[in-house]
């Protein structure tokens, strides 16, 4: 059986990241306050949205190192450079707990308290988790944009470098999905 690893989801993951990050960057802070529209739920807007992709990181690794949680209520939901870098903060503490944890530990299943539930997960299947709740969210902030007209590049996985591959436009050539 052929393994998706937790570094190629990583590898994407970090570059729908830079992806949003320049796009948002040559938008402006604006941009983080498109609205989720009439039937958002409890993320009204793009900036709001993109905070809680980070901060679930965060605090998903804090759960599993059983630290205290982070207070993310200072972060700016409305400030692009603030919010890239709590993500690279998010993102270091990721990497650095997926480094330093126990080989033997990756399968032992603990119990951790959400907000909505108490779940009984192992370290493995909350990280995937995590890579797997941002790409949900991206492809909504994503839809999102589109919605309220701003118009965006490819982001889908086979036009990322993870796993390797070549893209290359063929001038001329329709674009199939």
């Amino acid at each position: 059986m052929v393994n998706l690893s937790l570094t190629d989801l990583i590898d994407y993951t970090d570059w729908e990241r830079q992806k949003r990050h320049e796009w948002m960057r040559q938008q402006g802070d604006q941009i983080l306050k498109v609205s989720a529209g009439p039937n958002g739920d409890r993320f009204e807007t793009v900036g709001d949205l993109v905070k809680h992709i980070f901060s679930a990181e965060k605090r998903y690794v804090e759960r599993l190192s059983a630290r205290p949680m982070t207070d993310t209520t200072s972060v700016p939901n409305d400030n692009i450079e603030a919010l890239f870098q709590f993500g690279r903060e998010s993102r270091n503490s990721l990497r650095e707990f997926i480094g330093s944890f126990p080989a033997d530990k990756w399968d032992v299943p603990q119990e951790q308290n959400l907000v909505v539930a108490v779940v009984l997960v192992t370290p493995r299947k909350a990280v995937t988790h995590i890579l797997l709740h941002e790409t949900r969210h991206w492809a909504q902030i994503g839809a999102m944009l589109r919605m309220a007209g701003h118009k965006g590049d490819f982001h889908d996985f086979l036009f990322c470098p993870a796993m390797g591959g070549i893209v290359r436009r063929e001038q001329g050539s329709a674009s199939t999905r």
